[in-house]
């Protein structure tokens, strides 16, 4: 399983990721409720939370429910839609590693 860098640039994780912050995620892996996941929404991708699976169903939340654009309005996702899941935030010191990343 592929390992990558992605930027946080929007608010929807905040206070748990931040815009700027830069994560370390893994393409392909196994995800469960409470994992914080990129998911695959078309053009983009997002990072949000995985709150519910139902079978091939997965919902997911941002942290930040005043600003997170997530299932609460577009409701479930395939599992498929789910393309990695994050596993560490870098600290401040290694952010510019995330120029060989792309942003989320």
């Amino acid at each position: 399983m592929a390992l990558g860098l992605a930027r946080v640039t929007g608010l929807s994780m905040v206070p748990y990721l931040a815009p700027g912050d830069v994560v370390l995620v893994r393409y392909g892996s196994s995800f469960a409720v409470n994992d914080v996941v990129l998911i695959d929404q078309g053009e983009r991708t997002e990072i949000k939370r995985v709150t519910r699976i139902e079978g091939s169903h997965v919902f997911v939340h941002g942290d930040n429910a005043e600003v997170s654009h997530d299932s609460r309005q577009y409701g479930a996702l395939t599992s498929s839609q789910v393309i990695a899941t994050v596993k560490w935030r870098l600290p401040q010191s290694l952010r510019f590693l995330a120029n060989l990343g792309s942003s989320h």
